[in-house]
Formats: C-alpha cells, structure tokens, sequence
C-alpha cells in the first residue's frame, strides 16, 4: 500500500516547485517532508525527483502524480455525493472540484469554454488550463500534470485513451494591403514577395506557417522574419495591423472582416485528439462527455 502522506509530500514538491514552499504548504516542517519522499523512494526502489535549481519528478514520480490526481479526483466525487444530500451542504451545494487540462490556445476560447461553461457551472468544476502548441499539449499529460489533452497525438498513451474529436481547418490571411504586396501584376502570389514580409507566429512551437508553405509551394522550412505574438488577442492583432501574414482559424475569420486570405481555397486541417484518464473518476467523465460533444459541434467532422 502506498502511503497518502509520502503522495502528497511528492506532489506538494513538485506543485509548489520546491521542498521549502511544499513543507510550507503542508504545514509541516522540512525535514518531515525530506523524510516522507526519502521514504517513499526506499520503498518503491527509484529516484521520484531530480533534485536540482528546479525541483522535477523522474518518468516514476510523474505515473505517481498521475495517481495522485486520480486519488484527489475520486475523493472529491465521494464527498460530493455524500454531502449532496446533508443537512451540513444545505443552502451551499457540494464543494468545487479542479480538473487541470492542457488546450491550444485556438481551442480554448473558440469551441472549448463554451462547450464545457454549463457543465462547469451545473458541477461546480473548477478548470486549470495550461496552454500549450497542439503538438506538445501531450507532454503535460504524460507528465501528470493534467488528466485530459487537445492534441494532433492519434496514438494513446500509456494509461489513457485516444478519441478523435474532429478538424481544425486553418487558412492564411493578412491585411489587404500586405495580400497586395505579395502579388504579382497578373495577381498571383508570389512566394518570393511572401517570404520578403513577416509571419506572424503564436510561438516558436507553432509550424502552421511552415506547414502552408511545403503543403502549398513546396517549400520545405524556408528562411523568413518571423513576430512572435503568444496570445491569440494580441496575435491577430497584429496581423490586422500589417504586421505580416499568418494561419488562422476559420472560426476566428468570421469576426475578421477586414482581413483577406493570401491565396484563396488553400488551407491547412489539424486533426485534434482528446486524450484522457482510461480510468477517470465522474468529474472527469462528464469533462470528456462535454468536450466530445462541443467538438461535434464546432469542428469539422472527419473525412
């Protein structure tokens, strides 16, 4: 039997980055804490953390978060469902409940938020969202860090459980004064005048914009400026603002009209995945049920 103690020492450390501000958190002193994971190492037989300038947990003490978070999660339902219906609940309704998830920053405010709002408020569930590029999203479920992901990742997990979710189509736009720089008299574009002006980029993760070019021109990872803008607000503000051309949504374009799409009917489509918990406690369920169901609605459907 694993030792709820020694969990929630190791998850402690590495939520609150450190052995000082887990000791802190759990209101016991350091050297309790050292001890706890020291223990829990010996009895597993295996380094859980990497100790170092940042605190981190090894492949083993990341499967252990993943438990923990299970463990909190099923907990939470119990309480829910027991005090529910008692008179100490009444007038105050079951206690909130987190789920932590990682999300594109595309998905989130387009279909994602309002796909899951009702279920959140009806539950009284609480989302930690950590936004990340479509392809990593993943890296923060295997690490324990969430129970549920976005991901363009169609292989499951160990532990978890793959659904295909539908397509985020994806076209290239930019203000029409820049679309008219990027022609030729005959009004084709040319690539040449393209890569001569800026992209705009969410992030250094983000290969939309390389990916338009090879699918496109043939053009496999040219050289060409780049701004990076990490915040969907700010990103396609400046590409309204002539500050160059990038990929986005087509969901987004219907609140866009003032930008033009460089080459009309070419797009790129990004396969999305919500991979989860293969064993998720009802809190979670109900997440995957919701998300599923938005996807359904705002996404295009599989060929």
């Amino acid at each position: 039997m694993l030792d709820a103690r020694q969990l929630e020492a190791l998850a402690a450390v590495v939520e609150h980055g450190g052995f000082g501000p887990a000791a802190k958190a759990l209101s016991v002193t350091l050297a309790a804490v050292s001890l706890r994971i020291k223990s829990l190492e010996d009895t597993l037989g295996q380094r859980l953390l990497v100790r170092g300038k940042q605190v981190r947990a090894t492949p083993a003490g990341q499967a252990l978060l993943g438990h923990v978070k299970q463990v909190r999660l099923m907990e939470s339902d119990l309480l829910a469902d027991l005090q529910g219906g008692s008179p100490a609940s009444a007038g105050r309704g079951p206690r909130w409940q987190s789920l932590s998830v990682a999300i594109n920053a595309d998905s989130v405010a387009s279909w994602f938020l309002p796909g899951v709002a009702a279920l959140l408020q009806r539950h009284r569930l609480l989302l930690e969202i950590v936004i990340d590029d479509q392809d990593h999203t993943h890296d923060a479920l295997k690490s324990g860090d969430v129970m549920g992901c976005v991901t363009t990742l169609a292989t499951a997990m160990r532990g978890c459980v793959a659904e295909p979710l539908g397509v985020m189509r994806y076209r290239c736009v930019a203000a029409p004064e820049v679309v008219q720089r990027c022609r030729t008299p005959s009004g084709a574009v040319s690539p040449h005048k393209l890569l001569s002006h800026p992209a705009v980029i969410f992030n250094r993760k983000d290969a939309l914009q390389d990916d338009f070019l090879e699918q496109h021109f043939g053009l496999h990872r040219p050289n060409y400026p780049r701004h990076f803008a990490p915040a969907v607000e700010a990103f396609e503000t400046a590409i309204e603002l002539g500050l160059g051309w990038g990929m986005v949504p087509e969901q987004h374009l219907l609140h866009q009209p003032l930008l033009e799409e460089l080459l009309p009917g070419a797009t790129v489509d990004v396969v999305l995945y919500w991979q989860h918990w293969a064993h998720e406690p009802p809190s979670a369920q109900r997440l995957t049920a919701a998300v599923k169901a938005a996807a359904r609605q705002q996404l295009r459907p599989l060929a």
